[in-house]
C-alpha cells in the first residue's frame, strides 16, 4: 500500500538548523520520494518503507536533542 507522510519536525535547541539538516540527510539517504518544505518535508512510498524511514530519522535525532514531531499519514493523499 502507497501512503504519503508529512512531518514537521521541531528540535528545542539554539542550533535548530543542524538538527533539522540531520533529520532530513537520514530520511533523504532512504530511497523513497521525499519532498522538503519550508514547513514540512512530505515522503510517499510503501508503508513498511515510510514507517521504517520515520522510526530510523526521528530514533536518531530523539536520542540527541530534545523535539517535537508532528506527522500525518494517509493512503489517500496521492498527487
Amino acid at each position: 500500500m502507497i501512503i504519503t507522510a508529512e512531518i514537521s519536525y521541531y528540535p528545542l535547541i539554539d542550533n535548530y538548523a543542524a538538527a533539522v539538516k540531520e533529520f532530513l540527510a537520514e530520511i533523504d539517504k532512504s530511497g523513497i520520494d521525499v519532498e522538503v518544505g519550508t514547513m514540512s518535508t512530505i515522503l510517499t512510498g510503501e508503508f513498511d518503507a515510510v514507517m521504517k524511514v520515520l522510526n530510523e530519522g526521528m530514533s536518531l535525532v530523539l536520542e540527541k536533542y530534545p523535539s517535537v514531531f508532528n506527522v500525518k499519514i494517509s493512503n489517500s493523499c496521492r498527487g
